[in-house]
């Protein structure tokens, strides 16, 4: 039973990750995301449409898609630390981004990943938690200090599994022979919040990366 419910979380998860409220919320004002801006799915893009607002409205929701799914299937199972129960529960964290990332509502072309990846996490507790916070301050850090969401979000996503790494090295209860399956997903999932961000890099480098805009400072 528990793993004919894991079927039903995973497909479930995808279904719901592949949610593109980025695009329903512009669409609603109508306007579609895919031709404005970066033409990216995703809360930042929406922002630049729609404003600010709009912008933090999708990016509470994509989190919400990563940790739904994840919280929900953590609670009815109810399991140990074992690296099955640990693999199948990452299985529908990742579900829940490749829905994000490849949306089949929208031919399979959605965002980055990052916000649902950070509700993944926070979902994953307490090990993923700890350090999705973690990534989170970086996060925030990153974007007060230089504006740069694409910045911010690749630092975060690079920190993340360091984060996890200082845990299980530090925390007596975090044993590696278990929590195996966690380590390969916290650097799985990073590389592929990279890739997707690798147009951000080369703009990065070239100096043609869009900042976000402060009240002081419209540029």
């Amino acid at each position: 039973m528990t793993y004919v419910f894991f079927v039903v979380a995973i497909v479930a998860a995808y279904l719901l990750g592949a949610v593109p409220f980025a695009f329903l919320l512009a669409w609603a004002h109508g306007k579609d995301l895919r031709t404005i801006g970066s033409g990216n799915i995703g809360a930042t893009n929406l922002a630049r449409a729609l404003g600010r607002r709009w912008g933090y409205v999708c990016f509470a929701l994509d989190v919400l898609k990563g940790l739904v799914p994840v919280a929900v299937t953590g609670t009815v199972t109810d399991a140990a630390d074992h690296p099955v129960f640990l693999s199948l529960w990452l299985v529908v964290g990742i579900a829940a981004i490749l829905g994000h990332v490849f949306p089949v509502y929208l031919r399979f072309k959605g965002g980055k990943g990052v916000a649902t990846s950070f509700g993944v996490a926070l979902g994953l507790w307490p090990y993923f938690t700890v350090s999705a916070l973690i990534a989170l301050f970086v996060w925030v850090a990153v974007v007060l200090t230089w504006r740069y969401v694409s910045l911010a979000s690749i630092c975060a996503a690079v920190v993340f599994p360091i984060s996890l790494a200082l845990g299980i090295l530090v925390v007596p209860t975090w044993q590696l022979t278990n929590l195996w399956p966690l380590v390969i997903a916290a650097v799985v999932i990073p590389i592929l919040v990279v890739v997707r961000h690798r147009e951000n890099i080369r703009r990065l480098a070239a100096g043609t990366e869009s900042k976000i805009r402060s009240r002081t400072n419209p540029a």
